[in-house]
C-alpha cells in the first residue's frame, strides 16, 4: 500500500466531514451539457464526495430524454429515502428519474421533467406572479420548461420535509437563474433547508457588456430594471435578483462578477467560489511533450493542405495559436486577438523574423456547408501522399533487387529510372492540380453571411488575409473542432495539445475554463484581467507569466492600450526557443495542479458551513 505521502491528491480518501449532513446540488446542466456549468458539476463530483460522502449528496437536474438515456443507470432500492420521494410524487403525475450518473463517482442524481406538469402550467405562472410579482410572457418555450422545473424542485423539497424523509441537516445548492427559480418559493414555504446560490454570470451583465463597451465604468450608473426591459430580459432579471436575496448565502466565481452582482443584483456575494478542474482527465505526465508532437503533426497536415497549394513556409518554424468558444465578439475578446495579431505580424516583419504564426479561431457560427476549395485540397493532400507512398514501396523493392543483383563493381542507380513512368505521372498530374495561384481561404466554411461577419471583416480591412509575405495566418474555423471533422480528425482536447500557445482575452468572462484548461494540457495562454481566472491568478500568484499563464490588463486601459501589451507578450512567445517552449510546457501543467478541486473546494466547504450556522 502507498504511503499518504507517496499519493496522488485524486487518490487520496478523506473521513466525511459533513457526515451528518445532506446536500443537494441543483443545475439545469445537470446530465444536460449546455455550457460551463456542466463543466463545473461534472469535474467536482468527486471531490464532493470525498467531503460529503456518497449517501450524503443527491444531483438535482432536468430529465431531457436525449441527453440523460446514455448516462443514466435507474435507482431501485425501497429503503431509499429518496426513492420514496420519488414514489410519491410520480403517483401526484410527475415524470421523475432517480438512479446514478455514469461519471467519475457515479453520483445520485435525481431528474425532472418539466413537461410533465405542463397541465399545471398557468397556475405555477399565476403563483409566481401573484407571490413573487414575477410576470412570465404567454408563450416562451424557455422559461416555461424552466418555470415547470421549479415547481417540481419545490414540490420536492416539500414532500421531503414534510414526510420526515431524510433525518438530517440539508443544503441545496443551486447554480444560475435556471435552477435558483425555486429559491423564492422555498423561503416563503419557510422549510428547514439551508440554501446556497450561485450565480455563474447575471444575464443582463453579459447583454450590457456586449453592447457598452464602457462597461465596467458605467457598473453603477445603470438602473437594472430599465436595462432589463430594454433587452426584454425582464422575468430573467428579477428571477435572478429573487435568488440572490433569497439565498442564505450567495456565492459567485470571481470578485469581477461580485462587482456585477453588487450593482445589478442588489447583494453582493458572501464567498467567492473559484472554479477548478479534474486534474486527472488531463493527466499526461512526462508524455507532455510527445503528446504535443504527435498532436501538432495532424495540424502540421492540415496546413500543407490549407496553405501549400498556394505558398510553403518551414513547418519547424511555426507556431499554432487559437481562440475558442461562443461567438461574441467583444465580449470573448476577439476583436482584442485580431487586433494584437495585426501588430504581431507587423512586428515580426519588422524584426526580420525567421518564423511563421498560423491561429485558430474556433468557434461556432451559422453555415451552409464545408467551402468545397478546402475539402478538395484536403483530399488531393490525402491523394499525393498515397501516391508518395506507393512510389516509395515500389523505389524500396526496385532499388533493394538493383543493389543485390548487380554482379559489378557497387554503383548507386539513378533512382528516378527505378520508378515507373505511370506514377511519375500520375504524381506530376495531381500536384499541378493540387497547386494553386489564389490566396489560402481565411474561413473552411461558407457563412450564411460572411458579409456582417466581424472576424472576417476585421480581417479584409486589415489586409491579414493569409498574403504570402504576412508572418501572421488566420484560419477561422465557424464550428467546434471534433474527432469526425474531415479537416483535422482529432477532438478538440487534443488539437489543443498540439497547439503552442491559446489567446483568451475576453472584455466579460466570469470566469474563464479555456486558458485553465490549456494549463492543464501542458498550453501556456493569455487572457485578461478581466476574466475571473485571469483576475484569480493575478491576485493569487505571483510570477504567473513563468508558469505560462499571460495577463493582459483591460481594466482601466484603452483598447489599443490592451493590443499593444498583448501584441508585446505574443511577440516575446514566438521569439523563445524550441527548448524554452519545452520548459515551459512542462511548467504549465505542473501550475495547473494549484486549480485540482482538491484546492479549491475549500472555499466550497465555507459556503457551505456558512450556510449550516445561518
Amino acid at each position: 500500500m502507498k504511503k499518504k505521502s507517496e499519493m496522488k491528491p485524486e487518490e487520496i480518501t478523506e473521513a466525511p466531514v459533513f457526515a451528518s449532513d445532506f446536500l443537494f446540488e441543483c443545475a439545469w446542466e445537470v446530465c444536460n451539457q449546455v455550457g460551463g456549468i456542466y463543466t463545473v458539476i461534472r469535474s467536482k463530483v468527486l471531490s464532493v464526495i470525498n467531503k460529503w460522502g456518497s449517501e450524503n449528496y443527491c444531483l438535482v437536474g432536468p430529465y431531457f430524454e436525449d441527453q440523460a438515456a446514455a448516462v443514466f443507470d435507474p435507482i431501485t432500492d425501497e429503503d431509499d429515502p429518496i426513492f420514496k420521494a420519488v414514489q410519491i410524487l410520480r403517483n401526484d403525475g410527475f415524470d421523475v428519474h432517480y438512479g446514478n450518473w455514469i461519471i467519475s463517482g457515479r453520483p445520485r442524481t435525481l431528474l425532472f421533467n418539466p413537461f410533465s406538469v405542463y397541465p399545471r402550467l398557468d397556475k405555477i405562472k399565476y403563483e409566481l406572479w401573484e407571490h413573487h410579482g414575477i410576470s412570465l410572457p404567454a408563450s416562451d418555450k424557455m422559461l416555461d420548461e424552466i418555470a415547470a422545473f421549479g415547481f417540481m424542485v419545490e414540490e420536492f423539497f416539500k414532500l421531503i420535509f414534510r414526510e420526515n424523509l431524510i433525518k438530517a441537516n440539508v443544503v441545496t445548492h443551486f447554480h444560475e437563474w435556471m435552477a435558483g427559480v425555486a429559491i423564492p418559493e422555498l423561503r416563503r414555504e419557510n422549510l428547514n433547508v439551508k440554501i446556497v446560490f450561485t450565480t455563474h454570470a447575471t444575464l443582463l451583465g453579459r447583454y450590457l457588456a456586449m453592447n457598452d463597451s464602457k462597461f465596467y465604468d458605467h457598473l453603477s450608473y445603470y438602473d437594472w430594471e430599465a436595462e432589463a426591459k430594454k433587452f426584454n430580459v425582464l422575468p430573467i432579471a428579477m428571477f435572478e435578483r429573487a435568488a440572490a436575496h433569497g439565498a442564505h448565502v450567495f456565492t459567485t466565481v470571481s470578485e469581477v462578477t461580485a462587482l456585477e452582482c453588487k450593482h445589478l443584483l442588489g447583494r453582493e456575494p458572501n464567498v467567492i467560489l473559484p472554479n477548478g478542474i479534474n486534474i486527472k482527465r488531463f493527466e499526461a505526465l512526462h508524455h507532455v511533450q510527445t503528446m504535443h508532437l504527435d498532436y501538432k503533426e495532424k495540424i502540421n497536415e492540415f496546413v500543407r493542405g490549407h496553405f501549400f497549394q498556394s505558398y510553403s513556409f518551414d513547418l519547424d518554424k511555426t507556431l499554432y495559436f487559437f481562440t475558442s468558444g461562443r461567438y461574441e465578439y467583444h465580449n470573448k475578446g476577439y476583436d482584442l486577438t485580431l487586433e494584437a495579431l495585426a501588430r504581431l505580424n507587423w512586428k515580426m516583419k519588422e524584426a526580420n523574423l525567421d518564423r511563421t504564426v498560423v491561429t485558430f479561431f474556433v468557434t461556432r457560427q451559422p453555415y451552409h456547408s464545408f467551402n468545397p476549395g478546402v475539402l478538395e485540397s484536403r483530399a488531393k493532400m490525402e491523394e499525393i501522399k498515397n501516391v508518395c507512398e506507393d512510389i516509395q514501396k515500389q523505389l524500396g523493392e526496385r532499388l533493394y533487387w538493383d543493389i543485390t543483383s548487380n554482379n559489378g563493381s557497387y554503383k548507386f542507380p539513378d533512382l528516378t529510372e527505378l520508378v515507373d513512368e505511370y506514377h511519375r505521372l500520375k504524381l506530376r498530374r495531381i500536384v499541378q492540380g493540387w497547386k494553386s495561384k489564389h490566396l489560402p481561404t481565411i474561413v473552411t466554411h461558407n457563412l450564411v453571411d460572411d458579409s456582417k461577419d466581424d472576424i472576417i471583416n476585421f480581417l479584409r480591412t486589415a489586409n491579414l488575409v493569409n498574403n504570402a509575405h504576412d508572418k501572421v495566418k488566420v484560419v477561422y474555423h465557424p464550428d467546434f473542432i471534433t474527432a469526425s471533422n474531415p479537416l483535422f480528425k482529432m477532438d478538440y482536447n487534443q488539437f489543443v495539445r498540439g497547439c503552442h500557445m491559446g489567446i483568451f482575452p475576453s472584455y466579460y468572462e466570469p470566469w474563464g475554463y479555456t486558458p485553465l484548461e490549456c494549463l492543464a494540457s501542458g498550453i501556456p495562454s493569455v487572457t485578461s484581467d478581466l476574466a475571473g481566472f485571469g483576475d484569480y491568478v493575478l491576485k493569487n500568484i505571483p510570477n504567473s507569466a513563468e508558469s505560462g499563464m499571460y495577463i493582459t490588463h483591460r481594466r482601466f486601459r484603452s483598447f489599443h492600450d490592451s493590443a499593444e501589451e498583448m501584441a508585446n507578450i505574443l511577440f516575446e512567445f514566438v521569439k523563445l526557443e524550441r527548448r524554452d517552449r519545452i520548459a515551459l510546457r512542462y511548467k504549465s501543467e505542473e501550475a495547473s495542479l494549484q486549480f485540482g478541486w482538491r484546492n479549491l473546494r475549500k472555499y466550497y466547504d465555507e459556503a457551505y458551513e456558512l450556510a449550516l450556522k445561518s
